[in-house]
């Protein structure tokens, strides 16, 4: 199983592809794990040299104590590349992944060639909203969560017509470790952005979903605002857009890598 021992962690990945090609890293949402980027890593993979890897605190990845911070989660990216001596990489992440590449780019841009952030936001929810999830999953588990998890991922009629996909992801839900899951919580309770992402020089692309409630349009809307060399686009889609508009979404991505 390749584990990278990082920052003190164990980080499980999955490196595809050919290592003389361009890498890209993707990075997973808050509640799930690598997997996510499958139909993204078969797609990329004949181009180029596709890194997945499970978040701290999820996955198949180690749950260290916390709470965590989004400098830590940013420092394993940095640390997973030095571990697959890659100097430069696109980067690709979402949600949480989203934070984490913005993080990157901010303060470590020359380790990035292009940046993808999508369904995500320079600041995403609010600071007591995190800390009383983080509160409940340490004291409940993730049942409750997982419940409620479909409404917030996807459009009503994707969640409708494509009940093997929820009920895989959701179960996945179910089993994350729920102490990892709520240090994440916490690190996405101090994360603030708003203030720095215009130091981002890397050309950069922003998904939004237009059914997204989580991250919304407006939120997409700021940071291209923000981020000079940047450029936005929004899919029929809601919070999970790589699987709810899965050919749209790599098509976009393959196209603005290879640009």
């Amino acid at each position: 199983m390749p584990i990278a021992n990082i920052n003190q962690t164990d980080i499980f990945f999955l490196a595809e592809g050919n290592p003389d090609h361009p890498a890209v890293v993707f990075s997973n949402s808050l509640g799930t794990d690598l997997s996510m980027w499958q139909a993204q890593a078969d797609a990329l993979a004949k181009d180029f040299y596709v890194i997945r890897y499970d978040t701290r605190g999820h996955g198949r990845s180690a749950a260290p104590e916390g709470p965590y911070q989004l400098q830590q989660l940013g420092q394993d990216v940095i640390a997973l590349l030095d571990f697959l001596h890659i100097e430069k990489t696109h980067f690709c992440g979402i949600s949480m992944g989203g934070l984490i590449g913005q993080w990157l780019g901010i303060h470590a841009p020359e380790r990035l060639k292009k940046l993808v952030v999508t369904n995500t936001a320079a600041k995403v929810g609010t600071a007591n909203a995190w800390l009383n999830r983080a509160k409940a999953v340490r004291a409940e588990g993730l049942n409750a969560i997982a419940d409620s998890a479909a409404s917030r991922w996807f459009s009503p009629s994707f969640v409708k017509s494509h009940s093997a996909i929820i009920s895989r992801l959701v179960a996945h839900l179910r089993s994350e470790n729920g102490g990892g899951y709520a240090n994440c919580c916490e690190a996405l309770a101090d994360a603030d952005l708003r203030d720095e992402i215009h130091a981002i020089p890397n050309p950069t692309l922003i998904i939004a979903g237009q059914y997204d409630l989580v991250t919304t349009e407006s939120d997409a809307i700021l940071m291209h605002k923000k981020i000079k060399d940047s450029e936005m686009m929004t899919l029929p889609a809601s919070h999970l857009s790589n699987i709810e508009t899965e050919k749209l979404f790599t098509q976009a991505l393959s196209d603005f890598l290879k640009a």
